[in-house]
């Protein structure tokens, strides 16, 4: 008698398995929190008055705002970290801290699916990259940082930071504030985890100020709102980000050393 069958294990939800679960899971609970639009509108506030305060100063110093090295990397750093401490200082002082309100909970799980959407993230980015650019121009498709190293070496210090910032300080920061606190904002007032996907996906792109690159900064950001969609948490997407930043950013590190023209 031949022994009984095993049942095969249980393989892992796809990602479409886990997007349509979504709409049939409950929406988390946000106890505690006391903040919602108007927080993320203070944050909002700090970044761009930051950045008004740097053009001023460098504008009165005579700096050469179209090709300052310092001018483009203090200037893109600056109101996006100070903006993101912000963002944390208020779930500190309004709510339950950044673990809880900007649901930083760390899972290995959460960092697979970061991987998985950066990568896909990394490969629409090329593919979206490269329409864009035929539609628009070269040039026009460029960000601020893009345009400062295209075709210039610069001093390897300066080099490596905008490496570090492209790659890793920017996506945290941007994370913290668009699918932390936004999306939290969103969630507070009773609204689906889809419209904080849609919201917080569109604010982010507009946020950049690159009116000729905003819809190709939404199709880039699609994959990193998946990741904090389908996890509930803002690891996934912060490593999706991260991953996704890391070839161009590896990519402006190359030309502005030199390395590659």
């Amino acid at each position: 008698m031949n022994p009984p069958l095993e049942p095969p294990p249980e393989q892992p939800p796809g990602l479409l398995a886990s997007v349509r679960a979504v709409s049939r899971e409950p929406e988390p609970e946000r106890e505690g929190q006391r903040w919602g639009f108007g927080a993320f509108l203070l944050v909002e506030a700090v970044f761009i008055l930051s950045a008004v305060f740097i053009t001023a100063l460098a504008s009165t110093s005579g700096t050469d705002l179209s090709s300052s090295v310092s001018f483009v990397l203090v200037g893109s750093m600056v109101p996006t970290v100070l903006a993101a401490a912000t963002a944390v200082v208020i779930t500190r002082v309004r709510g339950n801290g950044p673990l809880i309100d900007l649901r930083l909970g760390w899972d290995w799980a959460d960092v697979k699916v970061g991987l998985k959407l950066g990568l896909l993230g990394i490969l629409l980015t090329v593919v979206a990259a490269t329409v864009w650019s035929r539609v628009v121009g070269t040039q026009n498709a460029t960000s601020a940082i893009g345009e400062l190293v295209d075709g210039t070496a610069l001093p390897l210090s300066a080099a490596v930071v905008m490496f570090v910032y492209v790659c890793f300080l920017g996506p945290v920061c941007e994370e913290l504030i668009y699918r932390g606190l936004l999306w939290g904002a969103i969630e507070r007032q009773g609204w689906s985890r889809w419209a904080a996907f849609l919201l917080s996906t569109l604010i982010f792109a507009a946020s950049h100020l690159e009116p000729l690159r905003t819809s190709l900064l939404i199709i880039i950001a699609l994959p990193i709102g998946i990741a904090r969609l389908i996890t509930r948490r803002l690891t996934a997407s912060v490593v999706a980000h991260v991953v996704n930043n890391f070839l161009p950013g590896l990519t402006l590190l190359l030309v502005a050393t030199g390395v590659m023209s």
